[in-house]
């Protein structure tokens, strides 16, 4: 009987928290098995506060980092990041749709964001990758990285395009709101970020070092949503050939590699000609833009998404590196913390870190093996990974190494790829939108959504 009763009221409690932002405690027990459904939204409501209640409070815009534990690197408790900033902006879609907030909530802080971003430093309408969050200055990522960030950028119009999808039906106020973020998007110059026209987007520019980074974005990583926005932009579009040329490498993208028995399809930017990236590139792309059913000439994305972290998944099992707690109930390798300062995790590059937004990120790939984990982390793990906005960045058994931390970029993913597999909220606002299914259509991309 107190089984039962304990799960009723944990059940209760996450439909009816109310929009007071109040996360919910983890558990260290067994104490109620919650049923996946219930132990979903729980997740997603506990890692949405990480941008509702933990948003940097000018800007209303997602911090960089939240440390629970303690210090900051390099003095940036303020600084806000453009991309994971992007992924917030769809996490609270995603929270006014499970009734986290009240519509009226999530509209007033979407106007606080709108009208930061209107004032924010942009260059050649590209956001730079941090901003400084109480003034909209540009905070230097790096040495030349000091102006505008195209991929980072794409993260963030990825996010106002569902933003317009989602408003522009709604009353006059919701409808200007739907207005100004359809312009923010229309106003980044795609075109400018070719350096001279050539058939490639370069992924910074400078306005003291100009080209100077000179990184062109080329596949194959987390960046295919670049390409998509550039060549739908009705205002700074480009021509197919920049993204077949640029991004596909004229065909060299293709591979006949494969692990575990999955084709790579894709070769990845990665050292070794024939190895496996961190999973966030099956996520970030996609959070908006719909792998199901997508193809071009170079890929089925649907089964490239869940090829990538089934490899994942059986290198864990593997596990030939011995690492505790590493099997089917712990596995996923992505770009986080790590024991030693932060590293790109992935099968060829494993310190012994399991970051769990590897995982549930891939919930729309692999359902069964992503609830196992996350019933692991929170009914075997608990307190030692869960906390006030969610599982926290990364850990390792091996270790015995359980930090206080978060980063936007990683928390983001979860909530919004958790809705897509529930629901396809998302990838239905950002397939719905014209511009995407014409810029599509352009390069040459096949979806039963355009």
């Amino acid at each position: 009987m107190k089984n039962t009763i304990t799960t009723i009221l944990l059940i209760t409690v996450i439909a009816f928290a109310g929009c007071n932002g109040t996360p919910q405690k983890g558990t260290n027990n067994n104490d109620a098995t919650l049923p996946d459904d219930s132990l979903l939204t729980l997740v997603q409501r506990q890692t949405f506060q990480y941008f509702w209640e933990g948003a940097e409070p000018v800007s209303g815009l997602a911090r960089e980092r939240i440390h629970i534990d303690g210090e900051y690197p390099q003095n940036d408790k303020e600084v806000v990041t453009i991309g994971g900033s992007g992924f917030g902006l769809m996490t609270l879609l995603v929270g006014i749709e499970r009734n986290f907030i009240t519509r009226q909530a999530g509209v007033e802080r979407f106007e606080q964001v709108i009208g930061y971003l209107e004032k924010a430093d942009r260059f050649h309408g590209a956001w730079p990758h941090w901003l400084d969050g109480p003034t909209g200055k540009a905070k230097p990522f790096s040495k030349n990285d000091n102006g505008g960030d195209l991929v980072e950028t794409a993260f963030m119009a990825q996010a106002l395009i569902c933003v317009r999808e989602y408003f522009q039906q709604g009353n006059e106020h919701e409808k200007q709101l739907a207005a100004r973020a359809d312009t923010l998007w229309k106003s980044i110059e795609w075109d400018w970020y070719r350096q001279g026209g050539q058939n490639v987007l370069y992924w910074h520019w400078s306005p003291t070092a100009g080209w100077a980074a000179n990184h062109p974005i080329r596949g194959y990583d987390e960046c295919l949503i670049t390409y998509v926005l550039a060549a739908s932009s009705p205002t700074h579009g480009v021509p197919a050939a920049v993204y077949h040329e640029g991004w596909a490498r004229s065909g060299a993208i293709k591979s006949t590699a494969e692990r575990y028995g999955h084709p790579l399809i894709l070769k990845h930017n990665v050292p070794d000609s024939n190895g496996v990236g961190p999973l966030f590139w099956s996520h970030y792309s996609y959070l908006g833009l719909d792998p199901r059913g997508l193809e071009d000439e170079y890929a089925d994305y649907w089964e490239l998404n869940r090829n990538h972290a089934l490899i994942h998944h059986d290198y864990a099992v593997e596990n030939p590196k011995g690492f505790k707690g590493y099997g089917k109930q712990a596995w996923g390798f992505t770009a986080s913390y790590s024991s030693n300062g932060y590293s790109a995790h992935n099968p060829d590059n494993d310190l012994g870190v399991i970051s769990p937004t590897a995982a549930l990120s891939s919930f729309p790939y692999t359902p069964e093996y992503s609830m196992e984990v996350m019933r692991y982390l929170y009914e075997q793990l608990g307190d030692k990974i869960w906390g006030k906005y969610g599982f926290y960045d990364a850990y390792s058994e091996t270790d015995n190494w359980f930090p206080q931390r978060y980063l936007a970029i990683d928390q983001g993913p979860i909530t919004v790829m958790i809705e897509n597999h529930r629901t396809g909220l998302l990838w239905k606002l950002f397939m719905g939108a014209p511009e995407i299914k014409d810029g599509l259509k352009k390069l040459g991309f096949k979806s039963p959504n355009i």
